[in-house]
This record gives C-alpha cells, sequence and structure tokens, in this order.
C-alpha cells in the first residue's frame, strides 16, 4: 500500500494554532485535507489551499496530516520540536484494525492560567506577581521535589499550574488562632472568623462598651451597699440588733479602809437638818453621837431655832423625825441637837484629830445644795490652820474661831455639820467652812467648793458637845487680857483698856499672876509663833481651861518667856 505524506513539514508533522503538532487520523474510506503551511510571509492567506492527495493510512504506520497555517503564528510555527523522541499512542483504525500510533505532542495542550483581573491604571501584574496594589500569589503548599534530572510520568502539573484547594477535616481546636493555615490564600482566617477587621473592632468596642457598663453597675451597688453598712454601723455599731455586754456583778463586800466601804459605814449616822425660823431657813448636816438621839452640827445651821424655830431631822433611810435645840456656842460654831422617840440610831465613833497627818485620805459626807448623802473624797492639806468665820453681827459675838484641818475633799453649802472621816470610818472633823473669794466663810455664805475646805478638830468638837450636852453652853479658855485687834505688827498686842473702860488685863487672871501688863506684845505659844490677835485666840481655844501654854513676851524691845494656867470664861 502507497503511503501519502503532507508536503510543506518536516517528519509530516502539522502545527497548530498553538505552536504545538499533534496528527489527525483518516477516516476510513475518506481522505483529509490541509492547508498548506508552507505559505511564508507576505504570501496572499486568502488564496484556498492546495488540496493534498491522501491515501488510506497503513495500519503499521501513523497517518500525518498538516495542519493550515494561522496567521501571526507562523514564526511559532518555525520553532523547531523538542529534541527528544516524541512518545507515539496507538490511534484507532477501523474495522477492528490496530490503533495508529499518535505523537505525545500532538494530544490536547493543559489551559493557560488567566489573567487574575482585568488591566487597571495602577499597572497591577495580571498573574499576581508581587506589586504596590497586587493580591498575593496563589499559595502553593510545599511538595516533594524530585531529584534534579528524574524522569517524571506523563501528566505531571506544570509548574505554576493551580493546585485545587484540599478539604479540611472540621473545625480546628484552639480558637480563631488554631484554624490558622499560614498557606491558605489571603482574607481565609477573616472568612472563617466570621468578618473583617472594621467588625472585629467593632466587637472589641461593644464588648468595652459592655464590660464598662457593668463595672458602673457594680460600682453603684457597691456604693450603695457600703454607704448602708457605714450608716448602721455609725449610728448602731453593727448591723445587727444593739445588745450591750454586761459583766457580771462583783461578789462580796467592798474593802472597809476603800471609800465604799467608809461610806458604807458611815452612811448610816448621818442626817439632814431642815431649820425655819424668825430670820429664815437653813440647811445643813449633822451625825448622830448617841443613842440617846444627840446630833452634832454647825450653831450657824441651827441657829434661827433658837427664836422659836423648828428642826426636822431626815435620816439616812428617809425616816423622818423633829428635834430640838440643846445648846451652841457660836465661837467654836458648834451645836448639839435632839431627837426622841427614834430607835435603831447608828452613832458614829469619834478619832483623834490630833493623830492626824497630812496626806491623809478622808471622806466628808452631807448634802449639798440640798442632795443629801452625798459622799465625797480627798486628803488632810493642811492642820492648824487658823481661821474665823461670821462676824455678821458687827459685835464680835458671832466670829468664829478655830484651829482648822484643811482638806481638799470638795465641800459645798448644805455640807456645814456633816462628819469629816478617816479612812476608819471615824470621825475626825466637823466641816464647818470653805475658802471664798474674801477669805474664809461659813458654807451657806459661799457659791461652791474651791477645793479649800476647813473642819473643827473632832477633839475640840468633842470637849464642847459634851459642855452643851451636859450644861447647855461651853466654857472658853482665857488668859485673862483683851487685844488689841486693830495692831499691825507680828504679834498679838494686849490693850490699852477693856470694852467697858476697864483694864486690859483682867486682874488674878492667868495673865496678871505672870505679870503680863498693857502694851506688851506675844509673839509666840508652845514655841509657835502668833502673827495677829486672832491667831493667839485660835490658839488659845484649841486647849481645854486648866491646860498650860508658854507664852513668849515683849517689853520695850526685850523678849521672855512665861508659862502659864488657861482660866475658864462662861460666855453667857
Amino acid at each position: 500500500m502507497d503511503k501519502a505524506k503532507p508536503t510543506g513539514t518536516p517528519d509530516g508533522t502539522v502545527p497548530d494554532a498553538t505552536g504545538d503538532s499533534h496528527g489527525t487520523a483518516a477516516e476510513p474510506g475518506g481522505s483529509a485535507t490541509a492547508p498548506d503551511a508552507s505559505t511564508s510571509p507576505g504570501t496572499d492567506t486568502t488564496t484556498p489551499p492546495r488540496p493534498v492527495g491522501l491515501t488510506k493510512a497503513d495500519p503499521a504506520e501513523p497517518v500525518e496530516v498538516a495542519a493550515p497555517t494561522v496567521p501571526g503564528q507562523a514564526e511559532e510555527a518555525a520553532v523547531p520540536p523538542a529534541t527528544e523522541p516524541p512518545a507515539t499512542v496507538p490511534a484507532p483504525r477501523a474495522g477492528g484494525a490496530p490503533d495508529a500510533v499518535v505523537p505525545a505532542q500532538q494530544q490536547a495542550p493543559a489551559e493557560r492560567p488567566r489573567p487574575l483581573h482585568a488591566p487597571d491604571p495602577y499597572s497591577t501584574p495580571p498573574y499576581g506577581e508581587p506589586g504596590p496594589w497586587a493580591p498575593a500569589p496563589p499559595v502553593q503548599r510545599p511538595v516533594p521535589t524530585p531529584a534534579h534530572g528524574t524522569y517524571l510520568p506523563p501528566g505531571t502539573p506544570a509548574h505554576g499550574t493551580p493546585v485545587p484547594p484540599v478539604p479540611e477535616a472540621g473545625p480546628a481546636q484552639g480558637g480563631e488562632w488554631g484554624r490558622y493555615d499560614p498557606w491558605a490564600a489571603p482574607g481565609a482566617l477573616v472568612a472563617e472568623s466570621g468578618g473583617g477587621p472594621g467588625e472585629r473592632r467593632r466587637e472589641r468596642r461593644a464588648g468595652r462598651g459592655r464590660l464598662v457598663g457593668a463595672a458602673l453597675v457594680l460600682a453603684l451597688v457597691a456604693g450603695a451597699v457600703g454607704g448602708y453598712v457605714g450608716m448602721r454601723l455609725e449610728r448602731h455599731g453593727g448591723l445587727g440588733t444593739v445588745e450591750l455586754e454586761q459583766t457580771s456583778g462583783q461578789a462580796g463586800e467592798r474593802a472597809p479602809d476603800s471609800v465604799a466601804g467608809i461610806a458604807a459605814r458611815t452612811l448610816p449616822g448621818v442626817v439632814t437638818l431642815h431649820v425655819s425660823g424668825g430670820d429664815g431657813g437653813a440647811l445643813g448636816t449633822g451625825f448622830v453621837l448617841d443613842g440617846r438621839g444627840h446630833i452634832l452640827t454647825n450653831h450657824h445651821v441651827v441657829e434661827s431655832a433658837s427664836d422659836g424655830g423648828s428642826i426636822r431631822v431626815t435620816f439616812n433611810g428617809g425616816e423622818t423625825a423633829r428635834a430640838r435645840l440643846v445648846g451652841g456656842d457660836p465661837g467654836y460654831d458648834l451645836a448639839v441637837v435632839k431627837v426622841s422617840g427614834v430607835s435603831g440610831l447608828t452613832p458614829l465613833p469619834l478619832g483623834d484629830s490630833d493623830d492626824v497627818r497630812v496626806g491623809d485620805p478622808v471622806v466628808a459626807i452631807g448634802a449639798p445644795f440640798d442632795l443629801a448623802n452625798t459622799v465625797t473624797s480627798g486628803i488632810i492639806s493642811a492642820k492648824e490652820r487658823p481661821i474665823t468665820a461670821g462676824g455678821e453681827k458687827g459685835d464680835g459675838t458671832d466670829i468664829s474661831y478655830v484651829d482648822a484641818l484643811q482638806t481638799d475633799a470638795p465641800i459645798n453649802p448644805g455640807n456645814s455639820g456633816g462628819p469629816l472621816v478617816d479612812e476608819r470610818a471615824r470621825v475626825i472633823g466637823i466641816n464647818s467652812a470653805i475658802h471664798a473669794a474674801g477669805g474664809p466663810a461659813r458654807q451657806d455664805d459661799s457659791a461652791g467648793s474651791v477645793g479649800l475646805g476647813f473642819a473643827i478638830p473632832v477633839n475640840q468638837a468633842k470637849r464642847v458637845a459634851e459642855e452643851l450636852i451636859n450644861h447647855g453652853r461651853a466654857t472658853h479658855p482665857v488668859i485673862g487680857v483683851t487685844l488689841d485687834m486693830g495692831y499691825e505688827g507680828e504679834g498679838a498686842k494686849v490693850g490699852g483698856e477693856a470694852a467697858g473702860g476697864g483694864p486690859a488685863v483682867t486682874p488674878g487672871g492667868p495673865a496678871d499672876r505672870t505679870d503680863i501688863a498693857a502694851g506688851d506684845v506675844i509673839t509666840e505659844v508652845d514655841g509657835v509663833p502668833v502673827a495677829s490677835g486672832e491667831e493667839l485666840i485660835i490658839k488659845i481655844r484649841s486647849h481645854r481651861p486648866g491646860d498650860r501654854l508658854a507664852l513668849t513676851v515683849e517689853r520695850d524691845g526685850e523678849s521672855r518667856r512665861v508659862t502659864l494656867e488657861l482660866g475658864s470664861s462662861d460666855p453667857s
């Protein structure tokens, strides 16, 4: 069988429009025609192609058909084929004959990649090459690369061929970054996370807004709760019902020498006196001397009762009784009253005022400002403090001269006549006067205590009380002289004459017997200096009649010491 070969192409191959070569098998019993590919440039391409006679292909050889030349691709067709011999594949034959072998280069070529976008004014590269506005090029996942020179079987994708995406196995763990794939196309993470950067920013802002709102609400609630708790703590000290703690009472009695122990033993014997009379009323205190109903108090408390007034006595337990005046002495400022028909009285024990020392604790009990059974405490601030009180009458008969005990225990109007007791609850003094702005004064003449109180020593009060109870009057120790109370020098000066015009030195009296004369100055009593006539009287009245005294007497600048025995005078 004759073989036919197309003209104008080497080796019988026909270039197609893409520059690749492939063969076409003729139909059995027919003929195949092809345009002339040998037309040179400049030849009129409108001329119809010259027909080429074809014979029936030999079963053993492939039939090669010349392809027409496409205008503008003549130069590509002239490119010589690859030097490697082409592989052949069998072509089917009619009538069950063996297939003809067709070169592999003549198979349909792979489609070239299309541009990623249309041309734009920014000259963005069309195939994704790097550029200022170009999208990132398609990512090809790394695959094992054969060694250089290794033969690749037919059908291996050429470099740059897009690789189909690999389906994911499922949602990734770990949140947004757990799904991150560095080889994925740009924007894949954004698509999976549910929005772009703007939406994420809006979500973050919304989250921050919700967080700020929740913080504000929490702050308001905390402020309200804190304010309520603070109010409860300030007003009530807590949130619940207020229950105050209380300790159990102390068992047993107080110590006998404590203020409480002293007061417990003394109060039953203290009374309050309310006196009314022609000169007005008075308030004071007294204490029980014996079981017969004798009560000792100050003379200035009951003085108004001597003109027909009344005395009402109120005991510690609240019982009241009428009392009468037994006797009084304004010079000592002491008086005794008596109640009748009262039993169960509690007399107070009497102490020794000569044994008292400065600094000893004392307790004063009375009814200051009519506040009965008031207890105050202090110490002995001084002893033998010469004071005078009274003198409202102007003739000196109501002046009291006291060699007093001084105390800082608070004493006020109403305490007059009350007891001043020591730590053994023994009476050592009778509260009588307090220091006022103008000097010592009786308690009913002052507004209140300034910490300077004075009490009559109990040794002197005992003697006077006994005389008042037994005789209705008290005697005064005297030396038998009249003093010049206007003398301003140191000491007590004997006056020139007595009040009625008689001699200043009583004839036959104690002073006369020791040769004391008018004009002499007495400067000491028992070695203790005296500064005035009042102090000399106080020193003398602190003794009993019959006591012996040592006096220092100055006359014409010379001093001498004399001893005399005190006489007695009846104040009536």
